[in-house]
């Protein structure tokens, strides 16, 4: 059988593996020149309720994309406003080793290659366009997408395009491929018939940073700077897509990480303000290069789902990442990729498709950020094992561990120990 991955961002990539490892032929598309997409200029793993996501996909088989970052970190268990024991991967050496795992293991990577339609034949797609004419058939498709651009939409919702690493003017706009199937898709809110939220951070410069504010960074991971009063902004909070940094102290102080790159937590910051800052006199972004002005606008394209990852009206479609919900992180990506892909070979085989149970994380915020998306207000938010809502739901329930034996025993008591690591072919 072959199953098609269009989108090569972490849900596309978790998809492409478990799909291989269940024994497809796998083809992955992807329409830049590089796989992870966001993943290159996020670096922020196993920080709160994404640790137990994190070792529940390892239990799940599927832990491969995991194991990567993990090998990659800069800096472990670091303390943050809103974050606790927090991994940073190094976003400036991650993707080629993404790369060589996916090559290694037989998938068929196409770069700078767009999807831009597809065949049916009633509620089944068989077959897709690229930009170039060139049509290709498959049995099963998974759609990981995302739900960022074209360009118009960053003029429309937002500050106008940011010039971010998805880099719509030179590979093309994102085509919603369950659109293009009939399907009709979902948009997140930021307020009231106000639609996407921005993406949450941006990279500055390792080179323009003061030797001395450099230093703590790279000692510690982390180092939280004051904004001259004149400058807080409350207001702005509300714009950012990731809600676990909607927290007072994101707005009256400056949060620099080290994930290769020195990443500042805010959607944008003015350049003359950001250079009164001490050790930032000399600044410089570098994604986006708009840093200043605006940030990339996401969430604008979202298929309804079942929760094992099928679209709704279309038998052989299946979502991943930001396409399937309005999920936020590299954990949470892939967590929807891994179960995807492994779907698409039991749909294909005629077998009954796997749902995660909510005795475990990813299964819980499946299906709850699923039953959200239903309700207006549900739009509005954003679901991650990070922190807001769906974190305290988390807690409540008591599926949130840092201990790794007891997420093992809760994956083998439910019987999945290596779901998605057998081979159904």
């Amino acid at each position: 059988m072959k199953v098609i991955v269009i989108g090569g961002g972490w849900s596309g990539c978790a998809a492409a593996i478990t799909a291989k490892k269940a024994g497809a032929k796998v083809i992955l598309y992807e329409k830049t020149d590089m796989l992870i997409g966001l993943g290159n200029v996020g670096g922020i793993m196993r920080n709160n309720g994404r640790y137990t996501a994190a070792e529940e996909l390892i239990n799940f088989g599927a832990g491969d994309l995991i194991n990567i970052t993990d090998s990659n970190t800069r800096h472990r268990n670091i303390e943050f406003p809103g974050h606790g024991h927090a991994w940073l991967y190094d976003v400036n050496k991650i993707e080629p080793d993404v790369r060589k795992h996916l090559t290694s293991l037989g998938i068929e990577l196409n770069f700078m290659t767009r999807v831009v339609d597809v065949e049916k034949n009633e509620n089944k797609i068989i077959g897709i366009y690229l930009s170039d004419g060139t049509y290709v058939k498959g049995d099963v498709f998974i759609e990981a997408t995302g739900s960022t651009g074209p360009m118009g939409n960053c003029l429309r919702y937002g500050n106008g395009c940011s010039m971010c690493v998805l880099r719509c003017p030179a590979f093309g706009p994102r085509v919603s491929i369950s659109a293009r199937a009939g399907a009709e898709d979902l948009q997140g809110e930021r307020e009231e018939d106000v639609y996407g939220a921005f993406s949450g951070s941006c990279k500055l410069c390792k080179e323009s940073i003061g030797e001395e504010l450099l230093k703590e960074i790279e000692e510690k991971g982390s180092v939280v700077l004051k904004v001259p009063p004149e400058d807080i902004n409350i207001d702005k909070l509300k714009l950012k897509v990731c809600q676990q940094y909607a927290l007072r102290e994101f707005a009256e102080n400056i949060i620099l990480l080290d994930t290769g790159h020195i990443k500042l937590m805010t959607p944008f910051y003015p350049l003359d303000k950001l250079r009164k800052i001490k050790g930032l006199e000399k600044a410089k972004y570098i994604d986006p290069y708009a840093g200043g002005k605006a940030n990339s606008i996401r969430y604008l394209s979202v298929a309804q789902r079942t929760d094992d990852m099928r679209v709704k009206g279309l038998d052989n479609l299946f979502c991943a990442g930001e396409k399937s919900g309005l999920f936020v992180g590299h954990t949470e990506a892939m967590c929807t990729g891994s179960l995807a892909g492994h779907n698409a070979v039991r749909y294909h085989l005629g077998m009954s498709l796997l749902t995660l149970p909510k005795a475990t994380a990813i299964g819980d915020i499946i299906s709850y950020a699923n039953s959200q998306m239903e309700t207006k207000e549900g739009r509005r938010k954003r679901y991650t094992f990070a922190g807001a809502e769906y974190f305290k739901r988390m807690k409540e329930v008591g599926l949130y561990s840092i201990d790794d034996a007891e997420i093992a025993k809760r994956i083998e008591k439910l019987n999945l120990k290596d779901i998605m690591n057998q081979k159904l072919i």
